[in-house]
């Protein structure tokens, strides 16, 4: 390709909605063009690094024994309405009619479309197990499209769905799967962590995400990992051990409960310095909303954040939200950062919506006009607190030196409900080893679901077994993001000149630079090596441009090409600058010797066990740590 060919606007400055380094050098060095929030066009030499990525996903994908297909974008909501999932998906899903007033969605993801099809097309327990996967534009209505490709409303995805008669089959096709994924990703210079997530509106059991880790802002999660014993999670799932789990305020408060003065103490922060006191000796009473219809409470230590995800699942919820201040004045009588129980009577009931999932409920006995009663899950931090401060749902007004009751009973009801719904935090014990948990940013670029038979349960899937039954299907599903995989790994390669691609998912590999075009021997020196390049099977790109030599190096590096060559003042003796573009090592070769050399720096890039030992060495795997 000549470069005064490509199309590929460049920018000289940052698009002022770019927030990332992804967004930012992907518009600035001409690969994307937003068109409207969250969704873009892909220019050519976008188009090239996502083919790059497809490729290897689908060389992967099918060492791994998976088929490929393609299903519909389009989907009728009657599928969705029988897996239940109409209801559960939030305003993301993007609802249609068409012309003949027939629900419709834009399909975020197809578990219901592949169950139908399996259920169609597979009738024995002799077509099992199959795997089958496509790679095609998804879509989802984000509420805040941010980070470029990172979270679009258009985006690319290869999603993939196993079905199996047996559970203990369909955990050997996800260990199958985890494995293609870390080779997937691997090859394109990713070195990713594989982390226990939260299964969220796909479903199932049990679920990990490939994080691609990050100190960067980009990150749009915390991923916590434990060094001894290989523990990880997303922020979502992860779990801890508090070094300080038990926590008494007896040297402050005694043990005498008893109400105090708290005036303008409405968040923790002024709380404790009223009381003089660490926020852990808090127990803090959240008030949600289950569904938008159901109240209830959360209490957890003043020095910890909910996880609202563990808090949904712990009530079975489709969604939660925080109560607002006239919702806490109607459910709890009082005000926000004074919601609390003290002078509540404790009892063991289920109320509607939450049988099964709660059975601690408190009553306002002495207000009793209002008829309040919430049901109350407790966080696994409150349960050892001893003689510590709680709001007394009076403006103004705090219990310290309060304790839990101490009867059999109560305390069994206690334990009943209480659940891990904290946020872990760094420095917290990992729960498998009490080893120190460290925490890290990351990016998710791949999930794997074990569905079990969530959706064909739900939508009547069934093939014949052995001894002639009908029985479910046992499903799992498999993600990864195409345009995400890109724009992750932009983050992890670039520096303050633009990107620096690895030479696997590379738009082209080589850029030759003539610095002079109108010398003639400097041009057919490069234009012979460019040749040269084309026949290898080398791709290429040669820059032809009427431009000075600074700008034509400054696009070479802003675009990311792995290998510059540069044809300048030497060309007369036949030696040639050839410069990686990831750690900028530069060598002066004879030009018989630049094709030998850059096949050479292919073919480490592109070997994986090569590429596997350089990654545990902790070398990267763009064209530098090649020489």
């Amino acid at each position: 390709m000549r470069m005064s060919q490509l199309f590929a606007p460049t920018l000289r400055e940052n698009p002022h909605e770019a927030e990332v380094v992804s967004h930012q050098l992907l518009t600035r060095a001409g690969y994307i063009r937003q068109i409207a929030r969250g969704i873009y066009n892909y220019l050519p030499l976008m188009q090239r690094v996502m083919k790059k990525v497809e490729a290897i996903v689908r060389e992967e994908m099918d060492r791994a024994g998976a088929q490929e297909l393609l299903m519909p974008i389009m989907q009728p909501a009657d599928l969705w309405i029988e897996s239940g999932r109409w209801a559960v998906y939030g305003k993301e899903l993007i609802r249609f009619k068409d012309r003949h007033d027939r629900d419709c969605v834009l399909g975020p993801t197809h578990e219901e479309v592949i169950t139908s099809t399996a259920n169609n097309g597979i009738h024995s327990y002799k077509q099992l197990p199959v795997n089958l996967y496509q790679i095609q534009n998804k879509y989802r209505d984000e509420v805040r499209p941010r980070f470029g490709l990172l979270r679009g409303r258009e985006f690319i995805m290869k999603d993939a769905y196993s079905f199996h008669t047996s559970q203990a089959d369909l955990e050997r096709e996800y260990d199958v799967m985890a494995e293609a994924y870390r080779r997937i990703f691997l090859r394109c210079g990713l070195d990713t962590r594989m982390v226990q997530s939260d299964s969220g509106a796909i479903g199932g059991a049990v679920s990990h995400e490939f994080m691609v880790l990050t100190q960067t802002h980009s990150g749009e999660d915390d991923v916590y990992y434990c060094d001894s014993c290989g523990y990880a999670a997303n922020g979502e799932r992860a779990e801890s051990i508090l070094p300080d789990a038990t926590v008494d305020g007896q040297a402050i408060f005694g043990t005498t409960e008893q109400v105090v003065d708290t005036p303008d103490c409405d968040d923790i922060e002024s709380l404790t310095k009223c009381l003089k006191m660490p926020a852990s000796l808090i127990c803090k009473a959240l008030l949600y909303i289950k569904d938008e219809t159901m109240p209830f409470l959360v209490f957890i230590r003043g020095d910890l954040e909910a996880e609202e995800i563990k808090v949904q699942n712990a009530v079975a919820a489709n969604h939660i939200r925080l109560a607002d201040a006239d919702e806490v004045a109607e459910f709890a009588h009082s005000a926000k950062g004074y919601v609390g129980v003290a002078g509540w009577r404790m009892c063991n009931e289920e109320l509607p919506g939450f049988e099964g999932r709660v059975s601690l409920v408190y009553r306002a006995e002495h207000l009793k006009e209002y008829h309040l009663q919430l049901p109350v899950l407790l966080d696994s931090s409150v349960l050892n607190l001893k003689n510590f401060a709680m709001a007394n749902n009076e403006i103004g007004k705090h219990v310290v030196g309060y304790n839990w009751p101490h009867d059999r009973a109560s305390q069994e009801l206690l334990e009943t409900n209480t659940f891990d719904l904290k946020r872990a935090r760094a420095g917290d014990q990992c729960p498998t080893c009490l080893a120190e948990l460290n925490m890290t940013r990351g990016i998710e670029v791949g999930n794997i679901f074990q569905l079990g038979t969530k959706y064909s349960e739900a939508m009547s899937a069934t093939y014949t077994d052995e001894d002639g039954t009908e029985k479910h299907f046992v499903m799992g599903c498999y993600g990864i993001g195409i345009s995400r995989t890109a724009a992750a790994a932009v983050e992890r390669y670039h520096d303050q000149d633009g990107i620096a691609w690895p030479i696997p998912i590379a738009p082209y590999v080589v850029s030759v630079v003539p610095v002079n075009a109108d010398d003639q021997t400097q041009w057919t020196l490069a234009k012979q090596l460019y040749d040269d390049l084309q026949a290898a099977g080398v791709e290429a790109v040669i820059d032809d441009r009427d431009e000075r030599a600074g700008v034509k190096f400054k696009d070479s590096e802003l675009m990311g090409f792995p290998i510059r060559v540069t044809v300048g003042k030497k060309a007369a003796d036949g030696v040639l600058e050839v410069k990686l573009r990831e750690g900028g090592d530069v060598k002066e070769l004879p030009a018989a010797e630049v094709l030998p050399y850059i096949r050479s720096l292919i073919e480490e890039a592109t070997d994986f066990a090569k590429l596997e030992a350089r990654f545990k060495a902790g070398q990267p795997a763009a064209a530098g740590a090649a020489s």
